[in-house]
């Protein structure tokens, strides 16, 4: 999800410390992808779970949401999914299916990304979302920017045996996903294009290198 964010960030031509990220999804996928966010440079960020709006205070928040609550949402946007899209640049989806409509869409900023990746059905239909996103991916593969752990696994692996190491630290993930989104040249770089194929011929030694020397 790193890779394909970061190319996708540079096709609208905007900054991880500059947006504002709207996630729906606070679960282990969730949660997982969040402090990676936060080590990428975010520095907004507002998750919304089945119950809305993840705040600070608010009522019956499980125990397991508490460290989110105080890290996310710094404006203290205490409305509905629907309504934190308003304005924002990013999001992300690792939810439900259905949950979004093209309002929700064309409400966000300009030059707006949507990673809606809930399997088999999507947050958003694509068709719809592309109507008012200027970059839409999905976790299926019959549409474009799929968004598949296989770019990452084989060669994450590979590094982590090559270094000898004993775990994982957010570093290597980091590593993982520059080389993955580098493996996408800025002359192939473009809207429909912002991760590369599972069929690309590089990128999993790209990855292995990238997580044997952060690893090291």
């Amino acid at each position: 999800m790193l890779a394909a964010l970061r190319n996708a960030l540079r096709v609208v031509g905007k900054q991880f410390s500059d947006v504002r990220i709207v996630m729906s999804g606070a679960g282990a996928a969730g949660q997982a992808i969040l402090h990676v966010l936060f080590a990428a440079g975010a520095t907004n960020v507002v998750v919304a779970d089945v119950d809305g709006v993840i705040y600070r205070g608010r009522e019956a928040l499980h125990p397991s949401l508490e460290w989110l609550a105080e890290a996310t949402n710094p404006e203290g946007f205490t409305g509905t999914l629907g309504e934190a899209m308003r304005g924002a640049d990013v999001f992300i989806g690792v939810s439900a299916p259905d949950i979004l409509t093209g309002d929700d869409v064309a409400s966000m900023a300009e030059g707006s990304i949507v990673f809606a990746l809930a399997n088999p059905v999507p947050e958003i239909d694509p068709g719809i979302a592309r109507q008012h996103a200027a970059v839409v991916a999905t976790g299926r593969s019959d549409y474009p920017n799929q968004i598949n752990n296989v770019l990452a696994f084989p060669g994450v692996f590979r590094g982590l045996l090559d270094a000898s190491a004993t775990g994982i630290g957010t570093d290597m993930l980091i590593a993982a996903a520059k080389a993955i989104s580098d493996s996408v040249s800025p002359e192939e770089r473009n809207a429909n294009y912002i991760i590369p194929s599972v069929f690309h011929a590089d990128v999993h030694t790209s990855v292995a290198a990238a997580v044997r020397a952060a690893a090291r």
